[in-house]
């Protein structure tokens, strides 16, 4: 507990996106991963506790975004604000990806029955 107090005793001095993706998933959660830079020169990952989150479509739950299976919408708008500075804002549009994802992982049987000398090396 006092290591998390200590952190967030520095000021926040900047916000920034740190996103996995370029675009978001449909039916799912999408994590917005915003960063900020502290006054002792670290960075550190921000929650909603420290940043409000808003976008155009969809519904936020900490730093999730959720949106339908079925969207009625081809892109989301997302803004993020620091709660201890409001000028301290982020806007980013990311688009919603339109491809099916329709690739299955294989199972721990169905790796294990391969064969030993199965697997593909990759020529450096």
């Amino acid at each position: 507990m006092l290591a998390s107090l200590s952190v967030f005793s520095q000021k926040i001095d900047s916000i920034y996106f740190n996103l996995y993706t370029d675009s978001l998933k449909k039916g799912t959660y999408n994590y917005i991963n915003v960063i900020g830079k502290l006054s002792n020169g670290t960075y550190r990952p921000l929650d909603s506790m420290k940043v409000i989150f808003t976008s155009s479509y969809g519904k936020f739950h900490g730093n999730s975004l959720l949106l339908p299976a079925e969207p009625a919408v081809e892109k989301v708008s997302i803004t993020v604000t620091l709660k201890s500075n409001a000028s301290q804002v982020l806007r980013r549009t990311l688009y919603i990806k339109k491809a099916e994802e329709n690739h299955r992982l294989k199972t721990v049987d169905e790796i294990m029955a391969e064969p030993a000398g199965s697997l593909k090396r990759r020529k450096h």
